[in-house]
C-alpha cells in the first residue's frame, strides 16, 4: 500500500480516528476463544473484526459465535508476509465500507493475528501509510499466554517471545486447568516489563482488548537489563536531564535508523525541556516512531522521564549511548506496576 494512495484519500478520513486493537498469541494459546468472549459483549456489537490465519484455508472466523457482517478473513493470513498489501487493503476496504454502507458505522476494529505472526510489521503498517495513520488509532496490543505450555513455548519459539515482548497486556489463558507458575510469571515480567499480566478468566475481556489509555510505567528498583529467550532483552532507563524535543527525536531516530529491526518496542513518559510541563507518551516499533501523545498530567507519582526498550540481539550500551544528552541511568521494574 503506497503512501501516494493514502494521500489521495486523506480528504475522506473519519472525523475521529477509529480505535484498533491487535490480539496476538502463539498457536493454541486461546486467542479465538478470548475474541469470542469480547464479541459476546453487547457493548462491542459495533466492532469490525479482521482475522488473519496462517495457511490456505481459514477456519477461525467460523469458530466465533457472533452474528456480525463485520468479520473479515485475511486470506493466506500470515500477517508478517501479507502486511504490506493484504492487511492494508483490508483496512482500506473496511474504512471505505464504514462510510458508504448506509448502516450505522462500526466504532472499533479488532485484528486477530496468526499464531505465527510477529506483531511488529502489523504495527508498522498502521503508521507507514498516510491514510491509515490518519484513519486509525492503535488502542493496544494484547497477547494470550497459555499457562499449561507457556514457559516451554516461550523457550522454543522466537515468534512467541516476540508476541509477548510486543504486548501492552498479557492475558493468561487456561488458568482453570493450571495456574500460572512463578517461573512463567517471572519470565513474562522479565521479558516485557511494560505489560500488565492478568488472569484471562477473571477479567472483562471487552475492556481488556479495548482500554488502551496511557497507564503508569513500572516503578523502578535497583537492577539493570536482562537478556532472555531468543536474544530478547529489555532496558529501562530514567533521563536525569531534560532533553528538547529535537534532541530526543534525533536520539530515538538515529537508534531506529541504525538498529530498527532489533527494536521490538519502545514506550515511555517524557517531559521535554522546551515543553509546557506536560508529559508525552512515547511509542515506537522497529523503524517507526509514532507522534507523541500528550497527557494532561503524570499518570503516577514518579514524575520523571522514563523509557523502556525491548529489543532482540542489541547491547544495552548502544541504547544508552544514543541518549547521553539526557544523562540516562538504568532502572529496573522488578516490583513495579505495569
Amino acid at each position: 500500500m503506497s503512501v501516494a494512495r493514502g494521500l489521495k484519500n486523506l480528504a475522506v478520513v473519519p472525523a475521529e480516528p477509529i480505535p484498533l486493537s491487535v490480539l496476538t498469541g502463539f498457536l493454541g494459546s486461546g486467542k479465538t476463544t478470548f475474541l469470542g468472549r469480547v464479541l459476546a459483549s453487547p457493548d462491542l456489537a459495533d466492532t469490525a473484526v479482521v482475522i488473519s490465519e496462517f495457511g490456505a484455508v481459514a477456519l477461525d472466523h467460523l469458530l466465533i459465535e457472533a452474528e456480525s457482517e463485520g468479520i473479515v478473513d485475511l486470506p493466506n493470513g500470515c500477517t508478517c508476509c501479507a502486511v504490506r498489501q493484504g492487511l492494508a487493503d483490508t483496512l482500506y476496504r473496511l474504512v471505505d465500507h464504514r462510510r458508504d454502507s448506509g448502516r450505522p458505522p462500526f466504532r472499533r476494529i479488532a485484528l486477530e493475528t496468526s499464531g505465527l505472526a510477529d506483531p511488529a510489521p502489523i504495527l508498522y503498517t498502521l503508521s507507514a501509510d498516510a491514510y491509515l495513520e490518519a484513519s486509525l488509532r492503535l488502542d493496544r496490543v494484547v497477547t494470550t499466554i497459555d499457562t499449561i505450555a507457556g514457559s516451554s513455548t516461550l523457550e522454543r519459539f522466537p515468534e512467541a517471545t516476540a508476541q509477548a515482548a510486543s504486548a501492552d497486556l498479557l492475558v493468561l489463558t487456561k488458568t482453570d486447568l493450571a495456574p500460572a507458575t512463578p517461573e512463567l510469571l517471572e519470565l513474562l515480567t522479565a521479558l516485557n516489563p511494560i505489560a500488565r499480566v492478568v488472569d484471562g478468566g477473571a477479567i472483562d475481556a471487552a475492556a481488556a482488548l479495548f482500554g488502551g489509555a496511557p497507564i503508569a510505567l513500572p516503578r523502578p528498583r535497583l537492577r539493570a537489563e536482562a537478556v532472555h529467550a531468543h536474544g530478547i532483552g529489555s532496558l529501562c532507563l530514567r533521563l536525569q536531564q531534560p532533553m528538547t524535543r529535537l534532541e530526543f527525536a534525533m536520539a530515538l531516530g538515529r537508534l531506529a535508523q541504525e538498529h530498527g529491526e532489533k527494536l521490538l518496542r519502545v514506550k515511555g513518559l517524557v517531559e521535554f525541556a522546551d515543553g509546557d510541563g506536560r508529559p508525552a507518551a512515547i511509542h515506537a516499533v522497529q523503524h517507526t516512531m509514532y507522534p507523541p501523545r500528550w497527557l494532561a498530567d503524570w499518570p503516577d507519582a514518579d514524575r520523571s522521564s522514563r523509557l523502556v526498550f525491548i529489543f532482540r540481539d542489541l547491547e544495552p550500551e548502544i541504547v544508552l549511548a544514543h541518549f547521553m544528552r539526557g544523562d540516562p541511568v538504568k532502572i529496573d521494574t522488578g516490583e513495579g506496576e505495569a
